[in-house]
């Protein structure tokens, strides 16, 4: 996991604007807009689906490329296939079953997938909680700021990271270390890297690869302990 968030979501604007420029487009089932929420339509297949300033909305057996915006939130209902989820401002929030080829990730946001969801890049945010239910995450996930649950059943092939918040990030209201709960029957393959202080439980049925940054509380129950 060598590239940052930010990375994508600045290549995603210029990508835009290339786009609008352009005449015709190069498919007719992909979708660019610069102010406009998008709809993909349950059971239909889209090309790519662009925006600036909107939202996205991935409805049910959709099949969807890249689905992307800078200001707005993507929300991706049951059974969805996508190439990849990002956005800058917002947040991301996918149903049960999932299937995505690439990265799901944003910048100032949270990130959901639900049960059964499979997603063969990385899972990336800077400030937001991730929460990951049942799913095979063949990349990592890459954090600064928010909670980490990666939830019952899930498996999470390349490990996990959160990065240094950097001088000029400023917390407004008491600071909380974030928690990172690793739940039943979880399993993480890759190290654990944190460079930030963080509270760490791993329930005993999980297993994960080396720690660095922190120490793991193992707890038994359905639920992590209460700071």
């Amino acid at each position: 996991m060598t590239r940052t968030p930010i990375a994508r979501p600045l290549s995603l604007v210029l990508s835009v604007a290339l786009a609008l420029g352009a005449a015709p487009a190069l498919a007719q089932t992909s979708i660019d807009k610069v102010n406009g929420s998008i709809t993909a339509d349950a059971g239909q297949t889209y090309g790519d689906l662009e925006t600036v300033n909107g939202s996205i909305r991935i409805e049910a057996g959709a099949r969807v490329a890249d689905a992307g915006t800078v200001n707005g939130s993507v929300k991706v209902a049951e059974n969805a296939t996508v190439e990849s989820l990002s956005t800058v401002n917002g947040s991301i929030r996918a149903e049960a079953g999932l299937k995505a080829d690439g990265d799901v990730s944003t910048v100032n946001g949270s990130i959901f997938v639900g049960r059964g969801g499979s997603i063969g890049g990385d899972v990336e945010t800077v400030n937001g909680a991730i929460g990951l239910v049942d799913t095979d995450l063949a990349g990592g996930i890459e954090t600064v700021n928010g909670d980490l649950t990666v939830g019952a059943g899930s498996h999470v092939r390349g490990g996990i990271r959160y990065t240094k918040p950097t001088r000029n990030w400023v917390s407004f209201g008491k600071k909380r270390d974030p928690r990172v709960i690793i739940g039943p029957n979880a399993r993480v393959d890759g190290p654990l890297v944190f460079e930030r202080d963080v509270k760490l439980y791993v329930h005993s049925t999980a297993q994960i690869g080396p720690v660095t940054g922190a120490t793991a509380q193992r707890y038994d129950s359905d639920r992590a302990p209460r700071d």
